[in-house]
């Protein structure tokens, strides 16, 4: 594991679109997947003030990891982020109304079961997103391919808006519930 951010290693701080932030993860696709989640959230969801103090973190060193077994211990591999840990704290449920639920559940359905929320765990984390694919695992290249294409392509991805109440969209949101 890396012991340090931007040291000519995986483990890279990269600005998040849109938010004013920027967040250490790990480069390639993670980057991609845990970037545009933390994109959509901000845009809708719960927009991220960037002179918020601790409003995303991603990276830790493996020292500070205090159980490997918690989900949270991805950070250390730059294979995960928290957004707001203060306000969303490990063991507590319920920060989200059922609008902002429903949104959540779409943007876990862009990442096709790759990336894992937080709150779905039997210790809810709410604040947790993270990789949940061993590496190598082929829906790990093919979902972030696609997450970079919308990124590349005007009306698509990350900052438009879709209906998340759509019929299709609320199916396939079920389908990664």
């Amino acid at each position: 594991m890396q012991k340090a951010v931007d040291a000519h290693g995986d483990i890279v701080t990269r600005d998040v679109p849109g938010t004013g932030l920027s967040v250490e993860v790990r480069s390639g696709e993670a980057e991609a997947l845990l970037v545009h989640v933390v994109r959509r959230f901000h845009y809708e969801v719960d927009a991220l003030d960037r002179d918020e103090p601790g409003a995303l973190v991603g990276w830790v060193p493996p020292a500070s990891v205090r159980d490997s077994r918690r989900p949270e211990s991805n950070q250390a591999s730059g294979t995960a982020v928290v957004i707001r840990p203060g306000s969303y704290p490990a063991g507590a449920r319920g920060a989200f109304t059922a609008g902002q639920l429903l949104v959540l559940r779409d943007i876990l359905a862009d990442t096709e079961g790759v990336v894992r929320w937080g709150g779905d765990d039997r210790r809810p984390y709410e604040g947790l997103f993270y990789l949940d694919v061993e590496p190598g695992d082929a829906r790990l290249a093919r979902v972030a391919a696609t997450v970079r294409a919308w990124a590349e392509t005007p009306s698509a991805g990350a900052g438009v808006v879709p209906d998340v109440t759509a019929p299709a969209r609320r199916r396939k949101a079920a389908r990664f519930a």
